[in-house]
């Protein structure tokens, strides 16, 4: 019998679990040509093994994030996009069920051994980049984003667009911007239907500088909203353009998605609001006396 490995270290001055106070997500899937993949898995993770779905494709997927955490110090607001490859423990494959992509990313793997394999992961705060490497073994640095995001608080609507530009960490760890575009993201998912999928926890795979595979569950307290876009309809919906393509996140999603295959599904996760502060009236004034 196999001895029971230790937990990884948590480094100070980090805590775990990390609680999240409010999370906005959304998450874009690909079916792609499973060689690539399994090439480019090898060198990040050699421990895992890509997943495959309908007619043998492995599943490339791009989140991101944008969330708010409370400190004992006060708040803080963080956004990152993450290239992932879905993938398993390849000595875990035999526990595995036979799946279909739509199955899967409706949360039918009650294993969560399919997890995701970060690639590259770009991130604009500084100490999340740092509690990203220390805690969770994640390909993580620096950038920056403008979005348009679905809100009460703006026009009605269900689409997204985020923009991820490069940065760096000055000093004091200090982000500092740069002017240069990354890549762009668009999912038009306004008047499509969703279902609820019970995917979460997700499980997030990270190798360390040792080799030692990682596996982080992330609990999402509510069900994800899943959008099939694998309709041929639905084509023109998502649309991923790459403006560095010669940088390490560029290369690895044109050699992976070529010249964008049509996503097959978009997930989505919105915190609901906790309060509202209501708009004012008018109270009724007496003339002074």
């Amino acid at each position: 019998m196999t001895a029971p490995l230790p937990l990884p270290p948590v480094p100070k001055p980090f805590q775990l679990p990390f609680h999240y106070g409010a999370l906005h997500q959304i998450g874009i899937d690909w079916l792609v040509d499973p060689d690539p993949a399994r090439r480019l898995l090898a060198k990040h993770h050699p421990g895992l093994t890509a997943a495959t779905f309908e007619d043998g494709q492995a599943l490339v997927s791009l989140n991101y994030q944008l969330y708010f955490a409370q400190y004992a110090f006060g708040g803080g607001i963080t956004q990152e996009i993450e290239f992932s490859i879905i993938a398993f423990p390849t000595d875990e494959g035999d526990r595995l069920p036979s799946l279909t992509y739509a199955q899967y990313a409706q949360g039918w793997d009650q294993t969560k051994l399919l997890g995701i394999a970060r690639i590259h992961v770009v991130c604009d705060n500084p100490f999340a980049i740092r509690a990203g490497h220390e805690l969770y073994a994640e390909p993580k640095y620096p950038g920056w984003f403008e979005v348009g995001l679905p809100s009460l608080n703006g026009p009605a609507g269900e689409t997204w667009t985020v923009r991820c530009k490069a940065a760096t960490i000055g000093p004091n760890d200090t982000l500092e911007k740069a002017s240069a575009p990354l890549l762009d993201v668009t999912a038009e998912l306004d008047g499509l239907a969703s279902a609820a999928a019970n995917s979460a926890p997700i499980t997030g795979y990270g190798t360390d500088h040792e080799g030692r595979l990682l596996a982080g569950p992330m609990n999402v307290y509510q069900p994800y909203r899943w959008y099939d876009l694998a309709a041929p309809e639905h084509t023109g919906r998502t649309r991923l353009a790459v403006h560095a393509p010669d940088d390490g996140l560029g290369h690895d999603i044109r050699t992976l998605l070529g010249d964008e295959a049509p996503a097959v599904g978009a997930w989505t996760f919105q915190s609901p609001p906790v309060a509202a502060h209501n708009r004012p009236y008018y109270l009724p004034t007496r003339p002074h006396l």
